[in-house]
């Protein structure tokens, strides 16, 4: 109460955003290049402004997107009715949609502000191959949605209550920056 006020020089100066901010949706990506989205559709049903819109389509041995039977054929996301409410985050079962940190998402023009499934998906990573491709990770799609545990630090060490907890820590989404 007793700071001196700042007022922040936007776009001169420009401030990290928070870690767990809102802002833009990522489709992402297995380690090995095929995507997440299985088409379900349910972050469209949770998303109470109506701003997702999925269209499922079905996964062929000669044409394969993603590791199950279907795949997001069609994927939009509407930025104008968009409130970043994060609902669509916590009903995908695949944890395919993600948000990032990207808060710069004013355009002049209206049909910009729908994105398609293109601009929504993860770039691809070094050692990661484009789909439509075989999958890689292993010889069903339970290799894909399984987590392997990970050599990493105890979780007793990163647990804030103090309690101990037994096991080693499970890395989501390490091929993520």
């Amino acid at each position: 109460m007793f700071k001196k006020v700042y007022t922040q020089q936007y776009p001169f100066e420009v401030f990290p955003t928070a870690p767990r901010y809102h802002g833009r949706h990522v489709l992402n990506r297995h380690p090995d290049g095929l995507e997440k989205c299985v088409g379900c559709e349910l972050c469209a049903w949770a998303c109470p402004a109506d701003a997702i819109y999925v269209e499922g389509g079905d996964n062929t041995d000669e044409a394969r997107f993603s590791p199950g039977e279907r795949y997001g054929k069609v994927y939009q996301i509407n930025y104008l009715r968009c409130i970043f409410c994060g609902l669509c985050i916590e009903a995908c079962p695949t944890r395919s949609l993600t948000m990032s940190n990207e808060f710069e998402l004013a355009l002049d023009n209206r049909q910009d502000l729908i994105y398609t499934k293109e601009q929504l998906m993860a770039p691809l990573l070094p050692g990661m191959e484009a789909p439509p491709h075989p999958m890689r990770l292993g010889e069903d799609e339970s290799a894909y949605y399984t987590p392997q545990p990970t050599k990493g630090a105890p979780q007793s060490e990163a647990n804030i209550a103090g309690k101990p907890i037994v096991g080693n820590a499970i890395e989501v989404g390490g091929h993520h920056a």
